[in-house]
């Protein structure tokens, strides 16, 4: 095919001045496509790339895939595993969750028939038939007059000198008996 060949180009009068050819024209005929390949070129083509294929599956699978594999289908039966687990501690929760509902309203039952028992009259009788007690009379009432004012002492507290009293005393008369 010759580099040099010249090629014609139409283009339109009436189409407002447009630098659009109408058709491309060759002065020398195109050359020939190289033929295609015949049938049996074709199937050893493909007898070939299908062995291919064959020789590369034929290798075998990385020992990393079946190692990760494996590390899946542990951790996926682990998984279902303390699933089974989760529900089996769920449903014994809301099974002690009724049973303590059940059993906080036979106590508050309880509770209302015992104070429903106690008869405050009844104790009065039984304490003055059985035990033989009596209600004081006025003249048994007396106020006892004491001199000096009652105190408290707060246990573990220091007293005016610094040294503790109470407990801290006690532990301190402990520890110098065992040094003796």
């Amino acid at each position: 095919m010759a580099a040099e060949a010249a090629r014609v180009l139409e283009y339109p009068d009436d189409y407002y001045s447009s630098a659009v050819p109408v058709r491309e024209t060759f002065d020398e005929p195109l050359e020939k496509f190289a033929e295609s390949p015949t049938a049996q070129e074709l199937l050893r083509q493909r007898q070939k790339a299908r062995e291919a294929v064959a020789v590369n599956t034929a290798r075998g699978v990385s020992m990393f895939a079946i190692l990760g594999a494996l590390v899946v289908g542990l951790l996926m039966i682990f998984a279902v595993l303390a699933q089974v687990n989760y529900n089996e501690v769920a449903n014994e929760t809301v099974r002690l969750k009724a049973q303590l509902s059940s059993l906080e309203e036979q106590k508050r039952r309880l509770e209302i028939t015992f104070e429903g028992v106690i008869d405050m009259k009844e104790v009065e009788r039984y304490a003055r038939d059985v035990l033989g007690m009596s209600k004081p009379e006025s003249e048994q009432e007396a106020i006892i007059q004491t001199v000096q004012r009652d105190t408290a002492e707060i246990v573990g507290s220091r007293s005016g000198d610094g040294t503790l009293r109470g407990f801290g005393s006690f532990i301190s008369s402990l520890a110098e008996y065992f040094k003796r």
